[in-house]
């Protein structure tokens, strides 16, 4: 509906203030913040993304997906009995097989989700885009992680853009597909929404802030106007569209944030794996640290944590 599309216009410093106020909000305390971290955990995307990731370094990051808090301080809190592991496992799809095969053999149903489709720039042509899908889909990826065309967005090609993420859809199958915006590289914050639109139009399950390899990625700014897409979404059509926020995510604290922002913008019951994530590789470490602290009252030290 281009239409639609047209109308749209972003007040940006309104935008901008309203992402400072989020900033000062204040954080929970004590036993409600282990509560909101623990959450936080269930919705990671937990991720390697590096041109040196091998079979050995993804069955590591399989186990932590599955074990992602130490097993006493879960008894510590009474929380060893539910099941809680991260959202999925992030990689590249060379490299699902070895996630599948690892959690498979840890008998944990965690999904693995690849990223596809070019990434991270995007420049590479349409029918290689959808054989790498489907590739990754072959491999036993059963979420996709696409990027689109920066340029199609830039260029005000609207319908190309619908169009390309249509077939990207296509080649998913069953598997649920996450568009990245790539929105550091958008120009502005009325293209940003436009996108958002239109990958939602295409049939995204989710939106995604960022590839994690630009200069800018998951800002405040940018989530409002994205989630206000999502709300105006649900509105005319009835459908949950999920957000994720990915790049630059490292504490606990800016997970806590992000989570408060859903749960403002969105409604409590975005607040689950299946329409919330959070695109990290560092910051489970830095939770699992808060809840150290907050179990024993004194900072963990290096070898009392697992890498992640």
């Amino acid at each position: 509906d281009l239409g639609w599309i047209s109308k749209v216009h972003v007040n940006r410093p309104a935008v901008e203030r309203h992402a400072e106020q989020i900033k000062k909000w204040r954080t929970v305390k004590g036993n409600w913040q282990a509560a909101w971290l623990l959450k936080a955990v269930t919705c990671i995307d937990l991720t390697t993304l590096s041109g040196d990731d091998t079979p050995s370094n993804v069955h590591r990051l399989c186990f932590k997906a599955k074990h992602p808090i130490r097993e006493d301080l879960l008894k510590a809190l009474d929380m060893h009995d539910k099941g809680i592991t991260v959202g999925a496992v992030c990689v590249y799809p060379t490299r699902v097989t070895d996630a599948v095969n690892a959690l498979k053999a840890a008998g944990c149903n965690i999904p693995v989700a690849s990223v596809a489709a070019g990434f991270p720039s995007g420049q590479t042509p349409l029918e290689t885009k959808l054989a790498e899908i489907k590739l990754a889909v072959e491999y036993g990826a059963r979420e996709i992680d696409i990027v689109i065309s920066r340029s199609l967005v830039l260029s005000g090609q609207w319908e190309g853009l619908y169009k390309e993420i249509r077939q990207c859809r296509e080649a998913c199958g069953e598997a649920h597909m996450k568009t990245i915006l790539a929105t550091g590289e958008l120009g502005s914050l009325a293209n940003v929404y436009k996108a958002s639109m239109i990958a939602m139009m295409a049939g995204s399950d989710f939106i995604k802030t960022s590839t994690g390899k630009e200069v800018e990625n998951a800002t405040f700014p940018v989530g409002v106007v994205m989630m206000r897409a999502i709300r105006e979404f649900y509105w005319q059509t009835g459908n949950k569209v999920g957000f994720k926020p990915a790049g630059g995510i490292r504490t606990a604290k800016e997970a806590i944030t992000w989570l408060m922002l859903v749960k403002e913008e969105l409604g409590v019951e975005w607040l689950t794996p299946e329409l919330f994530r959070l695109g990290a590789s560092s910051l489970l470490g830095d939770i699992e640290k808060q809840i150290f602290y907050h179990v024993t009252g004194s900072h963990a030290l290096q070898h009392d944590l697992a890498m992640a």
